[in-house]
């Protein structure tokens, strides 16, 4: 039994059985080439229990395992030393912060083969800083989540050969998993011989999730994601955020995180979230945003023109700034923006 972080709604029990999670190891050692010799450093620790299923030494590095932007790169260098690690596992926030806390000094991480993180949305940045710490890794940001792991793939040379787009990119399916989306900013629909049993004691969360298709006689259960986003023409799936934070204004549906990517390439701007205020159908989109040095409240009128041009044509309503996001508590790093929603409704109706 599994457990979801809870980051959209109440954490659910997932249900595996032992073949299914046969399946999914299989699935990660050959997306992954892992072989006897790898050792592996987790940095998040549900994934160390894939050390041991793939029979492979496994450490977690010094860190306060409910907070994964705790962990420095002085604790990870060290991990990757007791363990001669070959791989390593970190959240994006985690990774951040080995960012920030790095030196010259970290010689255990040149050692390391393979670098991934996921969770949430990783900055290319990010990425590439990570790389120079580890200049003999491969990065790779899997796609997945509670229910079903891995889903899709895709390495740091990939990413900046592709570009930037509408939303993130997560690569393409891994081999034995199908990806279905409809059509552009839909829900993302996944099948594989890894996908969980269902959820404990939610039949009805169950029914709703796990659609049954029959297709000339051959019937297919797939599990709905609750992400959305679309597939390019190379086969490459993008995550565009999540359907429950999906924007409906009078233009249309708006997917939060396309958004936020463009906001957060802004020179002050370190996060951002993307949320709609007022009744559904007609809600206002607001920016809120983290800033290198700013207070909270309204944006001053330079970030806030500065939002604007960048996300035009669409019409922003307002720009603020916040001291922090609230992010879940799993990977410290997906936005809680029915949250900030709330919390903005509050504010700009004068109730706060």
């Amino acid at each position: 039994m599994l457990f979801t972080s809870g980051a959209t709604g109440p954490a659910k029990g997932v249900r595996y059985t032992h073949r299914q999670l046969y399946a999914q190891r299989d699935a990660l050692q050959k997306t992954y080439n892992i072989t006897s010799a790898d050792t592996f450093v987790a940095a998040f620790a549900p994934f160390a229990l894939y050390g041991p299923a793939l029979g492979i030494a496994t450490g977690l590095a010094d860190m306060d395992v409910t907070s994964p932007g705790t962990l420095t790169a002085a604790a990870l260098d060290d991990a990757c030393r007791r363990v001669g690690a070959t791989m390593v596992f970190a959240s994006p926030a985690a990774l951040a912060n080995v960012v920030k806390t790095a030196t010259k000094d970290m010689a255990h991480l040149r050692s390391v083969r393979l670098v991934m993180s996921a969770g949430a949305p990783v900055p290319i940045k990010t990425l590439q800083e990570v790389s120079r710490l580890c200049p003999n890794a491969e990065l790779h940001t899997p796609y997945g989540m509670t229910e079903a792991l891995p889903v899709a793939d895709v390495s740091l040379s990939d990413l900046t050969r592709i570009g930037t787009g509408q939303g993130v990119c997560v690569g393409k399916p891994v081999n034995g998993c199908d990806v279905q989306i409809d059509h552009q900013t839909s829900e993302i629909l996944v099948s594989a011989s890894w996908m969980s049993a269902g959820y404990d004691a939610l039949w009805l969360t169950q029914h709703n999730a796990r659609p049954v298709v029959n297709t000339d006689g051959h019937t297919v259960t797939w599990h709905r994601t609750g992400d959305v986003g679309h597939i390019d023409s190379e086969g490459n799936v993008w995550v565009e955020g999540r359907m429950v934070h999906v924007i409906h204004s009078a233009l249309g549906p708006v997917a939060p995180v396309p958004l936020e990517i463009t906001v957060e390439a802004l020179p002050s701007v370190v996060r951002a979230a993307a949320v709609g205020v007022g009744p559904t159908d007609v809600q206002q989109i607001v920016m809120v945003v983290e800033t290198v040095n700013g207070t909270e409240g309204p944006a001053d009128t330079e970030l806030t023109h500065a939002v604007r041009t960048a996300l035009a044509p669409l019409a922003i309503a307002s720009v603020w700034i916040t001291k922090k996001l609230p992010v879940d508590i799993r990977h410290n790093s997906k936005i809680d923006r029915t949250a900030v929603s709330q919390e903005m409704s509050k504010i700009l109706s004068g109730n706060k």
